[in-house]
């Protein structure tokens, strides 16, 4: 009897392909909620915490696709969605792929054409959170695709977070999240570069924080932003749970899409910009606070 055989509706047997920190955030949540989770990385060793606490290691991306009804999928970008699932042959056939990377409505209307000529069902998404949060009611992921598919593993996917449907056009998530992220990253920039700013007459991060953001809109942002500022002042930048590079790819998703749909792009290109130069300078493996570096030297130059 096979995993999604035998399980319940509400505790569906489920595969996650990727496990960076979002992949192991995913499929740790799925098994802490119940589901028979299958794992399946490039690099194998990544699922041994994963496989302790109850999860099977598929040995093939064929085996891991048809252990389950459904398989979320949270790799780089939908290159590496082809080049992963390329040799799952038939075990596509008959299963729902639910694919959480980024990229631009057009590469999602690709992608969800790809996987109908292999006999797959598909929704697209976004996960709006990072790692930590994942699996708390709140926590908002976007979808969109086929309805029915998605009514289907409705309980499936809140398992991980708020399911949000936002239509039937499949580059819906993808456009959202790129327009989320641009806000999202734009605000970043400016705290950044005001602390910086501030940073000049010797004002620390923490005390700018006090003020700066409690005089401004009160968010989830800001309250990361305030618990980050020690590491500002200590330049302490771990990337653990995301570095520069994977921010610099979501970066060039953002500006991409906005070609893409014809919108103005200089904005979302320069903050590009900025984190490449954050890169350049030796922050690659750091997370995206690193930019304030950046700043800090940008305000220096005569």
């Amino acid at each position: 009897m096979t995993n999604q055989q035998s399980a319940s509706p509400q505790h569906q047997s489920v595969t996650v392909v990727g496990l960076g920190p979002m992949g192991l955030a995913l499929a740790g949540t799925l098994l802490e909620h119940g589901h028979p989770t299958t794992v399946w990385n490039r690099t194998p060793e990544k699922a041994d915490t994963l496989v302790t606490k109850g999860a099977h290691r598929a040995e093939t991306i064929a085996e891991a696709v048809y252990a389950s009804p459904v398989t979320i999928m949270c790799l780089k970008d939908y290159e590496t969605m082809y080049a992963v699932l390329g040799s799952a042959g038939d075990a596509l056939r008959g299963r729902v792929l639910v694919n959480l990377n980024s990229g631009t409505p057009s590469e999602a209307h690709a992608a969800a054409g790809w996987a109908t000529e292999r006999g797959a069902d598909y929704l697209d998404g976004a996960i709006m959170v990072p790692p930590p949060l994942v699996g708390h009611p709140e926590s908002v992921f976007l979808y969109s695709g086929s309805r029915d598919v998605f009514d289907a593993h409705r309980t499936t996917l809140a398992s991980m977070g708020d399911p949000r449907y936002l239509g039937s056009d499949p580059g819906l998530s993808v456009l959202y999240n790129a327009a989320l992220l641009n806000m999202m990253y734009t605000t970043m920039n400016g705290f950044l570069h005001a602390t910086a700013l501030v940073g000049t007459a010797n004002v620390s991060a923490v005390t700018f924080a006090e003020l700066a953001l409690g005089w401004f809109m009160p968010s989830v942002m800001d309250s990361t932003l305030t618990e980050q500022a020690p590491d500002l002042d200590s330049g302490n930048y771990p990337g653990d749970l995301g570095t520069m590079e994977m921010n610099l790819n979501a970066l060039e998703h953002i500006t991409r899409t906005c070609v893409e749909q014809g919108i103005h792009s200089d904005q979302p290109r320069l903050m590009q910009v900025i984190a490449e130069q954050a890169i350049a300078e030796g922050y690659s493996g750091k997370n995206y606070l690193a930019v304030f570096e950046v700043f800090k030297k940008a305000t220096r130059t005569p």
